[in-house]
């Protein structure tokens, strides 16, 4: 720049404040030979000054200049009171959550129903000014009929197309339904033929999306290909192909581990008097685009698993539900390592429905929902279904999960993990109390020492699955009903 020999810093004051004195609603301040300005919150203040005294000996506008300010806020803690900014192109992005790469580095996005500003680094997105929310209270949101009872739900986005929600409907006619988010509510979108859907699993395999449904009946689990344009999602293969289906299946987990893609349909038992049997974990062949079986692993009566990282190590949680004689049995945590799952960890569950992985901070966390207490050589008890589910952490120095805390559950059988501003919450999926379907599922909010306390009873029908999810309008939750056709969508509330 021709003139940057001439340029030097400014004190710019003296260009803000007319000579005659300062402006009502401002303080002039001076601390330790800075001086600086105390504004009034009761109205809003614009400060201008001529940029021609910036560039007093400049003979054209330089291409780039920077304005250094320094807020003071005195409202915050000592440690947080100082923020730089500096004065640059300015981009700003309304909306879902924009991509952050190195064309987008120096953007800004702003999230409104995060009422927050986010800068662009290059690779995330940086909060700048964020207002941290509080959760309230609950809402009914959106009843959604449904083509059948709901066994499970999954939300999912696929990219230029939309937001979504897959329910696995009980009745093969007329299957399982899509929704997609439209105008703030999820409006039918697409039906698909299932068999007694258990679940459904979205995951991506390079720029691929696939959808994949636990059939119980016919035992397979149909993989279905997710376009990104605006059509129809379509079938492309079945785990296993038809011919080798034997078995129901109740859920599916999928995970990469060495670079490979992994999938496992959880098999469920048919006849009443097999229920210990091996399940499946497919492996994704690039070559063919198809999955193909890579090992089976011992289960019993297994409702569900899930893949989860530690670290550079990766897990398998299965919860084992019934042996045949008795709910009281162990389920089992698998470590990959060389190239297939090995036992790690034998946790007792009663009836073992769902497993839930969490973080908070660096601690990791696992959630069981025990279902049922049973076994046929002991004396019935007065409740099989009032028993307590339970949450293990992580010890890394003895290397295994230890029981955290137990929580008191009415034949639950999902938990869902989310989080509003800096609070962290799980919601239990309670069906039965030994009487009624009609249960309060509950919402407990992580307390540090006290652990997860409950805060919100939530009045549910035979709740089965439990799903957060956020959009620009909000934060929402959304149960289904294993005993009626309705499932609901709940907003959150927040202050």
């Amino acid at each position: 720049m021709a003139c940057a020999h001439d340029l030097r810093p400014l004190d710019i004051l003296s260009e803000v404040v007319p000579t005659s004195g300062v402006r009502s609603g401002i303080r002039m301040l001076q601390v330790q030979g800075a001086r600086g300005f105390q504004f009034s919150a009761s109205a809003r203040h614009a400060l201008s000054f001529p940029a021609s005294q910036i560039f007093l000996y400049c003979d054209l506008f330089p291409e780039e200049f920077s304005i250094i300010i320094t807020l003071r806020v005195l409202s915050v803690p000592p440690k947080k009171n100082e923020y730089i900014f500096t004065v640059m192109k300015e981009e700003m992005t309304l909306g879902s959550q924009p991509p952050c790469t190195k064309n987008e580095k120096a953007q800004f996005w702003f999230n409104a129903s995060r009422k927050g500003l986010y800068l662009c680094d290059g690779s995330a997105w940086v909060a700048m000014l964020e207002v941290k929310e509080r959760l309230d209270y609950v809402e009914e949101y959106q009843n959604l009929m449904t083509n059948s009872e709901t066994m499970g739900i999954e939300i999912f986005i696929i990219p230029k197309v939309g937001f979504f929600a897959a329910t696995a409907n009980r009745y093969t006619s007329p299957g399982s339904a899509i929704y997609k988010w439209t105008d703030g509510k999820f409006q039918s979108y697409q039906n698909i033929p299932t068999y007694q859907a258990q679940s459904w699993r979205y995951f991506t395999i390079g720029k691929k999306a696939f959808l994949a449904v636990a059939n119980h009946r016919e035992g397979t689990s149909p993989l279905f290909f997710l376009p990104a344009g605006h059509c129809d999602i379509s079938l492309i293969a079945h785990l296993p192909p038809p011919s080798e289906a034997c078995s129901a299946r109740r859920d599916i987990a999928m995970d990469s581990m060495d670079g490979l893609h992994y999938v496992a349909p959880q098999k469920a038992p048919q006849k009443r008097d097999n229920h210990n049997i091996n399940s499946v974990i497919y492996r994704w062949n690039p070559r063919t685009g198809l999955f193909e079986a890579n090992q089976t692993i011992p289960t019993s009566g297994a409702y569900d698993w899930e893949f989860f990282t530690v670290g550079p190590y990766s897990f398998l949680v299965v919860a084992n539900t019934f042996n045949g004689t008795s709910t009281k049995i162990d389920s089992h945590i698998y470590i990959w390592l060389g190239g297939s799952f090995q036992l790690f960890q034998s946790i007792l569950t009663f009836g073992a429905a769902d497993w839930e992985v969490f973080r908070i901070g660096d601690r990791i966390f696992l959630a069981v929902a025990n279902s049922h207490s049973y076994d046929s050589g002991t004396v019935v008890p007065n409740n099989y279904y009032a028993i307590n589910s339970s949450i293990y952490e992580l010890n890394i120095t003895a290397q295994m999960f230890v029981k955290f805390q137990d929580l008191l559950t009415y034949s639950a059988l999902d938990w869902e993990f989310f989080s509003v501003g800096e609070d962290y919450f799980l919601v239990v999926a309670n069906s039965f109390d030994g009487f009624t379907f009609s249960v309060n599922s509950i919402i407990y909010r992580w307390q540090g020492y006290e652990g997860f306390v409950a805060v919100h009873r939530l009045p549910t029908f035979g709740c089965r699955d439990w799903e957060a999810f956020h959009t620009t309008a909000g934060s929402y939750l959304m149960y289904s009903s294993a005993r009626e056709p309705l499932s609901k969508v709940l907003k959150l509330k927040t202050v």
